[in-house]
């Protein structure tokens, strides 16, 4: 069984437009600039000596060291030491379409005010530069990144509440004010034309950063993959409808939202990954919406073709989701990129 399941890897003053209506939040202004068993023979003695011995000697397999983000083997490569690096990313119909999406090793999709979503892009493997459009952030986001190991924020801002909490919680602070590293696109119209590239905010990353920790547990290429055979998933996110439809050709996973293709305009095609993991979540409104991101839940998850039901429990923000199907036993996802949906209870539909 691959090592990477018994193993945790490796260890704004704010700054866009009044982010009102689909940001229900309030922040001020800075300007931002546009653009291996083995015998040893045995030794043949004098009759009187004693019979010859066999000595076995061992061998020791070396474990096959993993992206923590994404189960893939690290291969030597330097990023694997990065932080995670964290960028709330706008769904607003003005920001479509976005960039990063297919760089990113994981992807959240979290409800937030007037009935639309915003993307977490979360990045450690790969780059993606630029990204964007960035866009403010939430209070739920201190519990829902907490166990990447003080993950590099990027974000737009947020109303005083949302500032204070990031500033006081574990996640690195890279908005504008810290980052100067941002610009205006002119793809969009503001506020959804804030950019940045990752290369550019690890760069700032504090010296004492490290990597973050597993979230997920991955099967062998040698497995069979768990579950039933489905075609995808349909997820009602407030007013969004998605749609995740299986690629056999491509093995991997395609966005629709509001029954259009989604695009990544980093790469100008549809929106893909390998494992969709949707987690039911309980919401509360203190404002705006806030998932209860620490507890249990029902989880529904699609990989490798196959959907397999089951539950995600999680005791502590620094603790990563642990998902375990209907029998008590742990879901293994595909190696490679995770997307996480988020929605409210009883609005998953799996497809046959």
């Amino acid at each position: 069984m691959r090592f990477s399941k018994l193993l945790s890897l490796l260890p704004l003053v704010m700054v866009t437009a009044a982010c009102s209506g689909g940001d229900g939040s309030t922040s001020s202004e800075t300007p931002v600039p546009t653009i291996g068993i083995s015998t040893i023979p045995p030794t043949v003695a004098p009759a009187s000596t004693v019979p010859p011995t066999t000595v076995l000697a061992t061998t020791t397999t070396i474990p096959e060291v993993v992206f923590p983000l994404t189960g893939v083997p690290v291969n030597g490569s330097a990023t694997a030491a990065r932080p995670a690096l964290v960028a709330k990313i706008d769904n607003a119909p003005g920001a479509i379409p976005q960039t990063g999406f297919n760089a990113a090793d994981l992807v959240y999709e979290e409800i937030v005010n007037d009935g639309i979503t915003r993307f977490a892009m979360v990045f450690q493997s790969t780059d993606s530069d630029p990204i964007g459009p960035c866009r403010s952030g939430r209070i739920q986001d201190v519990n829902l990144f907490g166990s990447l190991n003080g993950p590099l924020f990027v974000w737009s801002g947020g109303n005083i509440s949302v500032t204070n909490a990031i500033a006081s919680s574990d996640l690195v602070n890279m908005g504008p004010n810290f980052a100067p590293v941002y610009f205006r696109s002119n793809v969009h119209t503001a506020p959804h034309n804030l950019y940045t590239k990752t290369a550019d905010i690890w760069a700032l990353a504090p010296p004492e950063s490290q990597a973050p920790a597993q979230q997920f547990v991955y099967r062998d290429a040698a497995e069979a993959v768990a579950g039933a055979p489905s075609a995808g998933v349909h997820i009602q996110l407030d007013n969004y409808e998605v749609d995740w439809t299986w690629n056999a050709g491509t093995g991997l996973y395609e966005r629709m939202q509001e029954g259009k293709v989604h695009k990544d305009a980093g790469t100008d095609s549809v929106v893909t990954t390998n494992n969709v993991v949707v987690l039911a979540m309980v919401y509360k409104n203190a404002g705006s919406p806030e998932a209860q991101s620490v507890g249990t839940g029902e989880a529904f998850v699609f990989t490798g073709g196959n959907y397999v039901h089951g539950t995600w429990t999680r005791a502590d923000r620094l603790l990563p989701f642990t998902l375990t199907d209907d029998s008590g036993a742990t879901i293994e996802l595909t190696p490679g990129r995770t997307f996480i949906e988020l929605p409210r209870v009883d609005k998953t539909t799996p497809a046959a």
